[in-house]
């Protein structure tokens, strides 16, 4: 069993400042979740507690039914992906690879066979006997994924794996960490505060905003159904719409959301005339920028649209979430 388990998990440094509020987590053996939020959110920190390289303030941790709050990182079971990569320079990716299990002084025909293993399953092969230097960006990341992989471990915890590599070479690590994850059938933990990527590898998320849990779910019940204004806010790109209710002649109590893909539904229920302030052009759409009332809002279209060009808005009730004004929790 590799399930992760946090209970009333609590993180308060020296000066009083608690980073992790009393955090509640059930992660399933061979899940993919994924931690997400803005910096400085306590995703980063949470994923060191359950490595063991954070000190915990209150709480416990259990990787399956094995509680580890003093037990050293080392004996946990668990492989640390950095954002850094953290390869050493001097060695070839053979060596850096089979680094851990050496120093565990593991029999090097066993070693071999692993590093071989690893390297089959990441298209490494050909690049054994180089050096980080001599590799691209990705090819240093899936180094570092195969350092974690010849240990076998029971968890896989990995912090803004993808964050120093380029668009393009994102989109395909990302496609690639999962196919690791269906091979491997392990636990996987991974944190980001790219809201894309957690909608696109998550079995779940779980989204954070100042060491609280806002929301645990499936990435299309977290993009469809947020459970309060952080949530529906902080996933989508652009953003959803929030539209104070006196802007649309409605409930003035209420703040209502609406994705930019919904603005210009046909026939709508509510019709506005607005100016076009900014557009931005992205090939098969275009995001305009505009205000209704005092409410900033985008919207996504099919043409191209010009700065300064009226347009029409179109929504329908059915495609407007309701938020309490004062505490922003979603009204259903």
């Amino acid at each position: 069993m590799s399930s992760v388990t946090l209970k009333n998990i609590r993180k308060t440094y020296d000066n009083n400042k608690t980073v992790i509020n009393n955090v509640n987590l059930e992660i399933k053996d061979k899940e993919f979740v994924v931690l997400v939020g803005a910096s400085g959110c306590g995703k980063s920190t949470l994923l060191r507690m359950i490595a063991g390289l954070e000190d915990i303030s209150g709480g416990e941790i259990y990787i399956g039914d094995k509680k580890v709050n003093n037990i050293p990182p080392k004996d946990r079971d668990i492989a640390f992906v950095f954002q850094s990569y953290a390869l050493y320079p001097h060695m070839t990716v053979r060596e850096n690879i089979a680094f851990g299990l050496k120093m565990r002084k593991v029999d090097k025909k066993i070693i071999e066979q692993k590093v071989q293993e690893a390297a089959e399953i990441l298209n490494l092969g050909e690049y054994l006997d180089r050096k980080p230097k001599q590799l691209s960006g990705g090819q240093r990341q899936r180094v570092a994924l195969g350092r974690a992989i010849v240990r076998n471990p029971k968890v896989f915890l990995m912090d803004e794996p993808l964050s120093n590599l380029d668009a393009k070479l994102r989109v395909q690590m990302r496609s690639e960490i999962k196919k690791l994850h269906e091979k491997l059938q392990t636990t996987f933990i991974y944190v980001t505060h790219d809201q894309t990527e957690a909608l696109t590898m998550g079995d779940r998320i779980v989204v954070l905003n100042n060491g609280d849990i806002q929301q645990v779910d499936t990435p299309y019940e977290i993009y469809n159904n947020p459970k309060n204004m952080f949530v529906a806010g902080f996933v989508g790109s652009p953003q959803m719409n929030f539209i104070d209710g006196k802007d649309i002649g409605l409930d003035e109590n209420i703040i209502y959301g609406v994705r930019p893909e919904k603005m210009n539904s046909q026939n709508g229920d509510i019709k506005r005339v607005a100016d076009v302030e900014i557009s931005e052009m992205l090939g098969s759409e275009t995001i305009v920028y505009f205000n209704i009332g005092a409410s900033k809002c985008s919207a996504k279209f099919e043409s191209d649209i010009k700065p300064s060009k009226t347009i029409e808005i179109s929504i329908n009730f059915s495609d407007m979430y309701k938020f309490d004004k004062e505490t922003g929790n979603r009204i259903y």
